[in-house]
Order: C-alpha cells, then structure tokens, then sequence
C-alpha cells in the first residue's frame, strides 16, 4: 500500500468525534438491566446499601459515557443523567408491563424468571425502552447503538425512535423490524418476522412519519407487512401472517393473505 493510503485513513481518523466503544456502551446497558431484574444473574445478592450505591454509580458511569460522546457539545448531560434516573422507576414500570403481557399471553410461559432470562422479546424491548428514553433527553448515537447491540442479540430491530405504548408482547421475535417513526398503542403483540416499515425510503422524508400507527389490542401474525407513514391499524384488529398492507383498516378489522396452495398425492 502507497502512503497517500495511509494519509487519508489518518486523515479521517483525525476528523471522527470521539465515541466510547460500543461494548461500553451496551456493558452500562446489561449492567442496569441486570440490577432491576436480578433473575439475570446467577445469584443475586446485593444489600440495600450496596443497591444504592450501584445507582449512583451507575449515574456517573451513563455521566462518563455521555462526556465521552462529543457528538453533542451542547448536551447538559448532567442534568440528563439526573432526569434519566429520577424517572427509571416509570421505566422500570413499563418494562415489568411487558413481562406480564408475555406472561399473559404465552402459553408456553411458566414463570416471570423464564421471561427475564430467556425471553428475546424481553431484551429487545427492555433494551428498546432505555434507548428510546435517552434518545427523548437529547441524547445522539448512544440509543442507536443500544437498540442495535439487541438486536445483535436477538434478531429483533427496534428503531429508538419509535413510540411503543405499555404491555408489548413479542412473541418468539426474530426478524422483527420496527421502523423509527412506528407508533404502537398498547396491549399489542407481535410475532416474529413483522415489519412495520417504510413505503419509501427516500432521504428527503427523513423529518417526516414513514411508518405506520398501530393502535390498542392489535395482533400481527409472523410474517406480516405494513408499510407507510398514513398506514393506521384500528384497535382490536388482526393481521394475518404474510399480509402485506399498505392501506389504513377501521378498528375491528381481520386482514388475511390468500395464498393459491395445491397438495397434490402421489398416492
């Protein structure tokens, strides 16, 4: 290799904003994770004391991330460090509203402890209602690389940015892509293979909604696709899998895709 070669890859190292490494960043993410839902660990046991003190270390730690991360100068990361973790107590609720949905909606569910440890919905989403808080506090690049160590993890790609109600219930998940500008209601569930997306992925409707509202109680059956900004979903509707919509449905609705399938016996 020529050393004009090497001068342009300084060259933009040079010009690149420092961003702590994304095993960092995820790592805070685990850790908060596994302290409000110990059936993570292996045997949990912290005193009340020793509780408190991860918090606050856990303030400051989310505190270094965030001066590490010079994408936002104008960020005031400590006043978003305290915001963040007065209100996890709200989070925390809605994430346990997402255990009971599973709970409640899976038969093959025994137990919370399974959910927690087990379940890839749980992560993802847990994942997601971190990010997606940081994200409403100002924060650049740290939510999107959380959501997309999940899904890493899980198969399961929850954009940030969307706005997703209480009570989620993602069954087996993989393969789910859930599109930035996505409103889902609550009571929903989702099963694996969904795609709530974009009818068109032009870079001039970036500041525009390009996918679709989802509204109270609605099922989506593997594989199901809906796409565009206007698509809205009435409440207590139900999707079949491999629908592909496009169009708004009143509440109450069932879509169903008709496939022509033979069977033909040797016999």
């Amino acid at each position: 290799m020529n050393e004009e070669f090497y001068k342009a890859l300084f060259s933009r190292q040079q010009a690149i904003d420092p961003v702590p490494a994304n095993d960092e960043i995820s790592a805070w993410a685990t850790r908060l994770l596994n302290v409000l839902f110990p059936e993570r660990l292996s045997s949990p046991d912290y005193s009340l004391n020793e509780i408190r003190r991860f918090f606050a270390d856990s303030e400051k730690n989310l505190l270094r991330l965030l001066e590490a991360t010079k994408a936002c100068e104008d960020c005031s990361n400590e006043e978003i460090c305290r915001n963040f973790y007065l209100e996890l107590p709200e989070l925390y609720r809605r994430m346990r509203t997402d255990i009971t949905a599973t709970l409640n909606g899976d038969p093959a569910a025994k137990s919370e402890f399974e959910i927690i440890r087990s379940y890839p919905g749980f992560l993802a989403t847990a994942i997601y209602r971190i990010a997606h808080h940081l994200l409403i506090l100002g924060i650049p690049l740290v939510p999107r690389i959380l959501t997309e160590f999940a899904h890493g993890e899980t198969g399961i790609d929850i954009h940030p940015g969307a706005h997703i109600g209480e009570y989620l219930f993602i069954d087996h998940g993989t393969g789910i892509v859930i599109g930035e500008t996505t409103i889902i209601g609550s009571h929903v569930k989702l099963y694996q293979g969904v795609t709530l997306g974009a009818l068109s992925v032009e870079k001039y409707m970036a500041n525009t909604k390009r996918h679709p509202t989802i509204s109270d109680h609605v099922i989506i059956y593997s594989g199901a696709t809906i796409l565009g900004g206007d698509t809205h979903i009435g409440e207590r509707s139900i999707i079949g899998g491999n629908v592909w919509l496009t169009k708004s449905i009143p509440p109450g609705s069932t879509v169903y895709h008709q496939s022509a399938m033979k069977v033909i016996s040797k016999q």
